[in-house]
């Protein structure tokens, strides 16, 4: 188990009885206990557009250290509160998309649209989780962030269990790995997984039991930010879409490797022909999606011209465009 004290600054070990759970946001490590925000690690973000547009509090990119963490703190309080995010309240209804381009939302139109059969996911009170209900995926997903340690929270278990969804580990342990595995075991052929950048050293090795188990895993890499050279070379080895979040490198690096770019703000790279058609189960006009010219890079912003698409439910445009595409309110780091 990761050492708290180490990752949280907080002096305490862990312990699978306690009630703690670990997350990654706004570039912060930010620590949950009995419902109540207990630590936040000093950001080194300074402005991120996705999280100015969700909380108003992150809206001011001139901000310290200090303000930004209490903006931080209000805002994972009202998940608290709004949706009972790690806490037995956990709701897990969303009636609308909650980010156009979000993971949890695309995973939950490919399992309408039966381009894949099941998800490997991990939800914070239950830790690693196979579901092949599109609602459910979304629900699990949205508006949460990279979740790095959880605890087992009964209730939350037995919600996702009565729905369903398949609970793993009862001590609510995250392995997207063994998740792959236990979804093969299941019979389901094609697997979404999600996975922070920071474990994405591993993605060689699920790519071998893809080739041994003569299945189709399509590989989501979320939260990016401050990942290290190594892991950016595994992204685009293995992965099929890629968030860059606030990593320039890793826009440097894999935007001229991609088929597709989706938004400026915030890229997410599409690297791969079955990410393509992951990507075409989230557009209105599938079709159009599919039909692209495959030897040429694509750009889908909300920025008008070129081919009118709808994905998610909301305006986009398609273009022709060399990779990666930039926008003047991209994330920003402190220097």
């Amino acid at each position: 188990m990761p050492d708290l004290g180490k990752i949280t600054g907080l002096k305490m070990s862990f312990d699978p009885r306690s009630d703690i759970h670990v997350f990654k946001y706004f570039s912060s490590f930010v620590s949950v206990s009995g419902g109540k925000v207990i630590n936040i690690t000093d950001p080194t973000l300074k402005f991120c557009p996705l999280a100015s547009h969700l909380y108003k509090d992150l809206k001011n990119k001139s901000g310290d250290r200090e303000t930004i963490k209490a903006a931080i703190k209000t805002a994972i309080e009202s998940k608290i509160k709004n949706y009972g995010f790690f806490t037995a309240d956990r709701k897990f209804s969303f009636e609308q998309v909650a980010i156009p381009y979000g993971a949890s939302e695309m995973i939950g139109f490919a399992l309408r649209q039966k381009t894949i059969d099941a998800a490997v996911m991990v939800c914070e009170g239950a830790g690693t989780v196979i579901v092949d209900d599109p609602d459910l995926a979304q629900g699990i997903g949205a508006r949460m962030n990279s979740l790095l340690l959880t605890s087992p929270i009964p209730k939350v278990m037995k919600t996702l269990k009565t729905s369903g969804c398949r609970v793993l580990f009862e001590n609510a342990l995250i392995d997207q790995g063994r998740g792959i595995k236990e979804a093969i075991k299941a019979g389901y052929k094609r697997i979404a997984v999600t996975v922070c950048g920071h474990s994405a050293g591993g993605l060689g090795g699920w790519r071998l039991i893809e080739k041994e188990n003569g299945v189709r895993i399509i590989i989501l890499v979320v939260c990016t930010t401050g990942i290290d050279a190594g892991r950016i070379k595994a992204v685009g080895d293995y992965a099929d879409l890629v968030w860059s979040c606030a990593s320039q490198d890793l826009r440097r690096q894999i935007g001229p490797l991609a088929k597709c770019q989706l938004s400026r703000q915030i890229p997410v790279f599409v690297l791969t022909k079955a990410g393509m058609n992951f990507l075409a189960a989230y557009a209105d006009e599938k079709k159009t999606i599919q039909a692209l010219d495959k030897k040429k890079q694509h750009l889908i912003s909300n920025m008008p011209g070129g081919q009118s698409v709808h994905l998610g439910g909301f305006r986009a445009f398609i273009s022709q465009a060399k990779l990666p595409v930039g926008s003047r309110k991209e994330p920003c780091l402190f220097v």
